[in-house]
């Protein structure tokens, strides 16, 4: 991911208005990289291609521009552009050219991390497992089987660049390239690799500097990066970071939105007055570029997920959600501070640096041109008391927690813990109080397949002890069978006890299930100690052992293993016996799989069985039936909270892996987090004893008019009646602004008279909806917040006004001012609050 990183090669590429290619070169000195000769604030935003489909990328793009972003970040996912050695894939969701286009199309830059290691919480960290059985390799050490391979990979996507023409028109040798990632997250783990780690480091930036891009490279994290590569920061915050190099600019490569989700753990998100504090003050001491890690986060379809037990969701509580559509007030809050910083753009880059005390954890930052020209930083970077502070002999007050933004020295235009942005009602796409399209397929006629318990073909193999499982699998499947016998004198009872590396495992004993056993993402190991009634004679021990993505960061995390690693049998006199070192059985993969049950082609095979009697809660199920495409153009969610674990396909497109039992903690979660004070990833929480995820994207172009097939394997046991498809058919939009809010952003000019100028609600429909109804509109003190809105003792009803001005449009700004509504109470702060329905 995400979480640490090191070493990267910035690839950047670049296409300006349309088809235009522009030749630039591209530079650094202590303040900023240099394009074509000018310093450059740049903010940028991750966007992995595969986590969207490409009719997705132009939207989301476009969004991500319209947010105030000049860069879009991507790594390149070596797994799956080489699945097997020598044979490449660049189609669909993977098809990278067509990807830089569209960002190219948008006139944005393309910031390429082409790795080859990208954590990234995508299997195996990026890389391919036929790498994993090459003799006598080790992963990210000096090593010659892995240099080769790395070496080959990074060349492939270098010249794949260049031979699309995605370079200057007058190309001599290198591409247009702003900088390009050579490796990715090493920096936390180079002590593990000793020697051999800091000679690789060394050689990953001598290969990077030989790919003759003539660009600037980087280093994240990694604070001895050799000149002239440039050392970067990671993490929540980045504004006390300084590069090992006075010649080098202060460049933060992945500023985390939120955080990833795994199976069994709360959802994290991040406040965003927290995030706006920690660019502000990155900016305030002498940052220039920024990227959001992630502005889309998207979803990990198929296995794409790593490990261990990633959810499928990779929302990241990005501005941009999952299904793409705009996280306001994140998004909005974040544009107006980009717009901000921007207005700052020339001081930063080009101003002389003051610094100023103004009491106890406050704070200014003053950027001269000369001694009258001038934009300012004001911070409060305490976490518990706002503050009135004097500056220039004029008063401001600071929230705690809070970065304030003077672009003339004089006057605030924006302040981080003052969001004024639009809001949305409810906290994701497909809430209850969004406008939500639900059809139940409880009355759909059902199909299934009950797989065999333990071997089922003759291509099972048997072997003298317990097998790891990535080596024995290949990761060609989720699954492993470890079948043996345990031969009873008589019958009796015993105590079964089990231990995994992990992911998870379900046992059977004379085929019946015995036990469901896992662990979970911060330590996927487990045991099973279980109770059991042996018969006379001979006992079949059935165990199938579950992978929940391969293990994608950490030391040496290519040789983590999984799998069972222990098998003993206690009898009640405490006689033990280890059959751990017995004869095993081992069958890989399922017999659904093996037989192709996710497949459109075997929709209508006699395979399958159709009945009155649906049978429920039963594991190793296949379930079909199929369903009719809601209405409209907008994302479709599977609601599977009444399945227990597997995986589900629509017309035969992996939508990842579900597992709606798995509840996380009942304790830790908050609706309303607290900002002020340093963020982590556990800090704020929501959905506290529930699951991970019961909702599944299905994008729309996965859809079909008619009927549209639907496949699971269920593998502990739900009840597919229960299932719905849902998409979005609207949604609830408000504003909340009050009279002594700074004007917008976008409306402030030098040297204008911000005193006569209004701020303003404004209000704006995604999707290309309309504003077809106002729910609530009240000037005065209305009381609540967004979807809870009440007047207060002072009140107009603005509602005729409100509907005037927005009804039937795409956007609309309303004023808040007394010139609009009047004045129903003389001397009291006022302000304008509007509830409104988005829909086609």
């Amino acid at each position: 991911m995400g979480k640490y990183g090191i070493l990267w090669l910035i690839l950047f590429i670049i296409v300006v208005y349309g088809e235009l290619m522009f030749c630039v070169t591209v530079t650094y000195d202590s303040k900023a990289l240099v394009i074509d000769g000018k310093r450059r604030i740049l903010q940028s935003g991750s966007i992995h291609y595969p986590r969207a489909t490409p009719e997705m990328w132009p939207g989301i793009i476009e969004k991500a521009k319209e947010g105030g972003l000049d860069v879009i970040e991507t790594y390149v996912f070596w797994n799956y552009h080489e699945p097997l050695k020598g044979q490449y894939n660049f189609e669909g969701r993977f098809d990278l050219v067509k990807f830089v286009k569209t960002v190219q199309d948008a006139g944005l830059f393309v910031h390429l991390r082409i790795g080859p290691y990208a954590c990234a919480e995508w299997n195996y960290g990026g890389f391919p497992l036929w790498l994993h059985f090459i003799p006598g390799i080790q992963f990210r050490t000096i090593n010659g089987p892995f240099q080769a391979e790395m070496e080959l990979f990074l060349a492939k996507i270098v010249n794949l660049m260049k031979d699309e023409k995605l370079r200057r028109p007058n190309y001599s040798g290198s591409g247009d390239f702003l900088g390009s990632l050579v490796e990715n997250e090493y920096g936390n783990v180079e002590w593990a690799y000793g020697v051999g780690g800091e000679l690789y480091v060394k050689w990953a930036a001598e290969t990077a500097l030989s790919l003759n891009t003539s660009v600037p490279w980087v280093m994240c994290a990694q604070s001895d990066a050799p000149d002239p590569i440039i050392n970067t920061c990671n993490g929540f915050y980045c504004d006390t970071f300084t590069p090992n190099s006075p010649s080098k600019p202060k460049i933060w490569t992945e500023d985390y939105t939120g955080w990833f989700l795994s199976f069994g753990y709360p959802v994290p998100y991040r406040p965003v007055e927290d995030l706006a504090f920690a660019v502000a003050r990155f900016f305030e001491k002498g940052g220039t570029f920024h990227n959001y890690y992630m502005y889309f986060g998207g979803t990990n379809f198929g296995r794409t997920a790593g490990g261990p037990l990633v959810a499928t969701s990779y929302d990241y509580d990005a501005p941009i959600n999952e299904y793409g559509f705009i996280r306001q007030p994140k998004w909005g809050h974040l544009r107006d501070l980009h717009m901000a910083i921007k207005l700052c753009e020339e001081y930063l880059l080009h101003g002389d640096h003051a610094h100023q005390s103004l009491g106890i954890n406050l704070e200014a930052d003053v950027y001269y041109k000369t001694d009258d020209d001038c934009a300012a930083f004001l911070a409060n970077y305490g976490s518990s008391a706002d503050a009135n502070v004097t500056f220039n002999g004029k008063l401001y007050f600071l929230p705690a927690w809070s970065v304030s933004i003077l672009p003339d020295c004089k006057n605030v235009i924006f302040n981080t813990a003052k969001v004024v942005s639009q809001k949305s009602i409810g906290d994701a796409t497909f809430s209850p109080s969004a406008s939500v399209s639900e059809l139940s397929l409880s009355t759909s006629p059902w199909s299934w397949y009950m797989e065999k318990v333990g071997v089922w073909s003759n291509n099972s193999f048997t072997a003298t002890g317990l097998l790891e499982q990535i080596n024995t699998t290949k990761d060609t499947s989720d699954f492993l069978w470890y079948s043996t016998s345990i031969e009873a004198d008589e019958k009796n009872d015993a105590f079964l006890f089990i231990q995994s590396l992990g992911h998870a495992a379900l046992v059977f004993l004379n085929k019946k299930v015995l036990a469901f056993g896992y662990g979970y993402h911060d330590d996927a190991s487990f045991n099973i100690s279980e109770k059991i009634s042996l018969e006379r004679g001979n006992n079949t021990l059935d165990i199938i052992s579950m992978m929940i993505g391969v293990q994608n960061y950490g030391p040496w995390f290519d040789v983590m293993g999984a799998g069972l690693y222990s098998v003993i049998l206690t009898d009640l006199k405490n006689a033990k016996k280890d059959y751990s070192s017995n004869k095993w059985t081992y069958q890989v993969g399922t017999e659904g799989e093996s037989l192709g049950l996710d497949k459109t082609e075997l929709a209508n095979s006699s395979l399958w069985t159709r009945g009155a009697s649906l049978p429920i809660n039963q594991s190793l199920v296949w379930y079909k039936s199929t369903f009719m495409a809601p209405e409209g153009k907008g994302p479709i969610s599977l609601n599977l909270a009444g399945m227990g674990k597997g995986q589900a396909w629509v017309n035969g497109q992996s939508i990842g892996r579900y597992w709606s039992t798995y509840l996380s903690p009942s304790t830790g979660c908050t609706d309303h987090c607290d900002y002020r004070g340093a963020y982590d990833a556990q800090k704020c929480q929501k959905k506290c004893d529930q699951p991970a995820q019961v909702l599944y994207h299905v994008p729309r172009t996965w859809v079909h008019a008619g009927e549209n097939l639907l496949v699971l394997h269920e593998e502990i046991g739900g009840d597919p009646s229960t299932i719905s498809v849902l998409t979005q058919t609207g949604q609830e939009v408000c504003g909340h602004v009050f009279e002594d809010d700074s004007i917008p952003v976008d409306l402030w000019k030098p040297d204008s008279d911000s005193n006569s100028q209004t701020p303003e609600v404004r209000l704006t429909c995604d999707r290309g909806w309309k504003i077809t109804s106002i729910r609530f509109a009240s000037f005065g003190t209305p009381k609540g917040a967004c979807g809870t809105f009440t007047q207060g003792s002072c009140h107009i009803d603005a509602l005729s006004i409100v509907q005037q001005v927005c009804i039937g449009k795409k956007t609309c700004s309303v004023p808040v001012a007394m010139a609009k509504f009047g004045n129903p109470c003389p001397g009291v702060t006022k302000s304008l609050a509007i509830e409104a329905l988005c829909s086609s």
